[in-house]
């Protein structure tokens, strides 16, 4: 058995994408937050992309923590592990293995807004760690850290270069609001994908089998499932830039042709011109220095920072400082 805490149910989530889809397709230029690819269909495509050859975070961030997992247990010799967007828990598993030979993990906290993602992962996981505690929070990773369990010696992590979808703003505030959650002394992990060529980043955001362009076009899927929209997804064709002066990767659907599309849930007509995009995800990519000031910004001291041997991708683990 496995404890629930629900921050956010099936209404909170059809109010906050009602209102996600009337700001972002009435502002120039149009938007769309990623969190809306992830239903069953987004999930399972987003799923195969990470075996991708050209999608190389989740190979890389999984070595990194097959080296060093160990070396973390050891460091932070945490009591609780909390996940922050868990989803399905696959590579946490080295990180759950390595803390229970340490013998000092009693609870693993997954954070999530999908509850049936959430209670799969742990029905798995309580079979093969018998004598763990699981604390499921289904909730927004940027609005209930507040509501995360309390005590014992604490290791938040936040893997696989997510946060690189929050513009700097908002990272400012994510990572604050960890800190928040935090007691000095109690540990961050954060997966950071590495500024690098061109060259190797785009593929991994437009691969030649297309699934990514599917995953991207799922947003659309979202819309005509849950608000009646009538988005013909074949035509918006997948976009991936980089933004050198940002250095992120841009996501977007552009519109092949002019539409006219109807959203009866929110009660909106929205036009597109040939040719007009709509932002669907950013993917900041980062540096050493930087995830250092970010992190330092917030109230943590870097500990530990470790990449692949190719320098794709970065872990760093870090200490939350006494503040004031």
């Amino acid at each position: 058995m496995h404890a629930i805490d629900v921050h956010l149910d099936a209404d909170e989530l059809s109010r906050a994408l009602r209102t996600d889809v009337t700001t972002g397709l009435t502002t120039d230029p149009k938007s769309l937050p990623p969190k809306w690819f992830y239903d069953a269909r987004g999930s399972e495509l987003f799923e195969q992309i990470t075996e991708l050859r050209e999608y190389y975070p989740t190979r890389t961030e999984r070595q990194i923590l097959t080296d060093r997992a160990a070396d973390i247990a050891r460091h932070t010799r945490a009591t609780s592990l909390l996940e922050l967007g868990s989803g399905y828990s696959t590579k946490t598993r080295l990180l759950l293995d390595a803390l229970t030979a340490t013998g000092t993990l009693e609870t693993f906290v997954p954070m999530d807004v999908s509850p049936t993602a959430l209670t799969a992962a742990a029905d798995r996981i309580t079979a093969d760690y018998p004598g763990l505690r699981v604390h499921n929070v289904v909730g927004d990773m940027t609005r209930h850290l507040k509501h995360l369990p309390t005590g014992g010696d604490r290791l938040i992590a936040f893997l696989g270069g997510t946060i690189g979808n929050l513009v700097p703003a908002e990272r400012a505030a994510f990572l604050a609001d960890v800190r928040a959650v935090l007691e000095p002394g109690e540990h961050l992990l954060l997966g950071t994908d590495l500024v690098k060529s061109p060259s190797v980043v785009v593929p991994a955001y437009d691969d030649a089998s297309g699934v990514t362009a599917e995953f991207n076009r799922n947003v659309l899927r979202v819309l005509n499932n849950s608000l009646d929209a009538d988005f013909d997804l074949e035509g918006f064709a997948h976009v991936a830039l980089w933004d050198p002066d940002h250095e992120w990767i841009e996501m977007r659907l552009r519109a092949r042709w002019p539409m006219r599309v109807t959203i009866p849930g929110v009660d909106l007509v929205v036009d597109f011109a040939a040719g007009e995009e709509v932002r669907t995800e950013v993917s900041a990519k980062f540096r050493r220095e930087g995830v250092e000031r970010e992190l330092a910004e917030a109230g943590f001291s870097l500990d530990h920072w470790w990449t692949d041997p190719d320098g794709l991708f970065a872990l760093s683990l870090s200490t939350a400082v006494p503040q004031g």
